[in-house]
């Protein structure tokens, strides 16, 4: 007999259905006038100074939208930060805006998708998502997973937002992971309002091929870790069932 969906079910997929088309929405709309306005960092400064002493939750909102509208590349964001305020203040206003941002998509991705997980997802299935969520391995995955240029750190908040997680965890590790390139960001953008091109340039270079590499290897370095895992989650299993014995 088929499994009854119940009306909190539907009530849900009716939200997601509802959040998806506002983010698809958004990001039809008004992604390209963003790009366009933080890729001119001297317009994206008069405008964001413009708003006098609220000029900073301005610049925060912006960073919040890009992690909402997943599309938007946050680097440039960062870089526009830097640009207008110097490298340490940019790098905290874009991560206050960065969390502020994970925590909305978290949360609205738990609430309006876990029900759905539960119901959709085998239980055996979902018990080794949530042992690899547990463990302490995992720490060290999803700080790398973060850490590694070339992935889509947004759209991994709302895969993450899908599993059972603990938030403070799972906030503490991506931020931490995420702040280097925070600050290498910023630090771009504020030697290129200082006009120092070159240092600029050195270390645009080097993050550009970070993120080719990451990009290129990432697969190999995910899969090399998956199977790690599972050989020392297998010979643990053999050792306990030894003892056991």
């Amino acid at each position: 007999m088929a499994k009854k969906i119940e009306l909190p079910i539907v009530i849900n997929i009716i939200l997601l259905i509802g959040f998806i088309l506002l983010l698809v929405i958004l990001s039809v709309k008004y992604s390209n006038q963003i790009y366009q306005l933080i890729s001119e960092p001297d317009l994206f400064k008069d405008m964001v100074l413009a708003y006098g002493h609220a000029n900073i939750l301005i610049f925060i909102s912006f960073q919040v939208l890009q992690v909402i509208i997943a599309t938007i590349p946050g680097e440039l964001v960062q870089v526009a930060g830097g640009y207008i305020y110097g490298t340490w203040f940019g790098t905290l206003y874009s991560a206050i805006g960065i969390f502020i941002g994970y925590l909305i998509v978290f949360w609205l991705t738990r609430f309006l998708g876990y029900p759905l997980v539960k119901v959709f997802v085998p239980e055996k299935k979902f018990d080794k998502i949530n042992n690899l969520i547990k463990s302490k391995r995992s720490d060290a995955i999803l700080f790398i997973l973060f850490f590694l240029p070339g992935l889509p750190k947004d759209f991994l908040v709302y895969i993450g937002g899908l599993t059972p997680v603990e938030p403070l965890k799972f906030f503490l590790i991506i931020m931490l992971a995420r702040f280097p390139a925070l600050f290498g960001s910023s630090f771009i953008g504020a030697h290129l309002e200082q006009e120092n091109y070159l240092l600029a340039a050195i270390v645009t270079g080097l993050l550009v091929l970070l993120f080719i590499l990451g990009f290129l290897f990432r697969d190999k370095l995910i899969g090399k870790m998956e199977v790690l895992f599972a050989k020392q989650r297998t010979e643990k299993q053999k050792g306990s069932g030894e003892d056991s014995a």
